[in-house]
């Protein structure tokens, strides 16, 4: 199912429905301010894994992304000094992931490597579906499909998108074609923020 949703004065109702499909554990795709992504809710371990399944990879040996609302969340989930929180205060909303310690709060998959990491995009249809779910949203890049990876109108074009995937996920997102640029990888796991990926943010320290 593909859903068309805007920037703002989107139907509650199609909203609510949204909300209802993450929290009986199924999957969606939705836009960022960088790419398109699929995602669950974060803390329903059966849906990581699934999505895990999907993208062939290990969490105990890839980090997993979560998206909060805003950054008092941020807070029930990761380990933030003041240092920290200033700098990501200086950058979010925005195109970062910065990774971060996690804490007891998140499943036990996010606990094989301790560390999370966190998004915030600045863009309004997923920052508002998380507000209404209140609780964080599990993000990932799209499984590419099989020889499709220089084509990137299936990574940014949703109804290509929705073609391509939406017989693994139960609802696609359109919110308008998506960027090509992936977030900028921040590490902050040592004390001193490190870029291990530069990508579409340009970071304010």
């Amino acid at each position: 199912m593909i859903l068309k949703l805007y920037d703002k004065d989107n139907d509650p109702g199609v909203l609510q429905h949204i909300v209802d499909v993450l929290n009986e554990g199924k999957l969606i795709i939705f836009p960022t301010d960088t790419l398109y992504a699929i995602g669950c809710h974060a803390l329903k371990e059966r849906s990581i894994e699934t999505i895990c399944r999907l993208k062939g990879i290990d969490p105990r040996k890839q980090r997993l992304s979560i998206i909060c609302y805003d950054l008092s969340t941020i807070s029930e989930y990761a380990r933030v000094d003041n240092h920290i929180f200033k700098l990501m205060k200086r950058n979010l909303p925005g195109p970062f992931t910065f990774v971060l310690n996690a804490n007891s709060r998140l499943p036990k998959i996010f606990r094989n490597r301790k560390e999370v990491g966190i998004r915030m995009p600045n863009n309004p249809i997923i920052s508002e579906i998380a507000r209404l779910l209140g609780a964080p949203i599990l993000t990932a890049s799209l499984p590419i499909a099989e020889g499709k990876e220089k084509e990137k109108e299936y990574t940014t074009d949703p109804e290509l998108i929705d073609e391509q995937f939406g017989k693994i996920v139960n609802i696609t997102i359109d919110g308008g074609i998506g960027g090509t640029e992936p977030s900028t990888i921040v590490n902050c796991t040592s004390g001193e923020p490190e870029i291990v990926r530069q990508g579409k943010g340009i970071l304010v320290e």
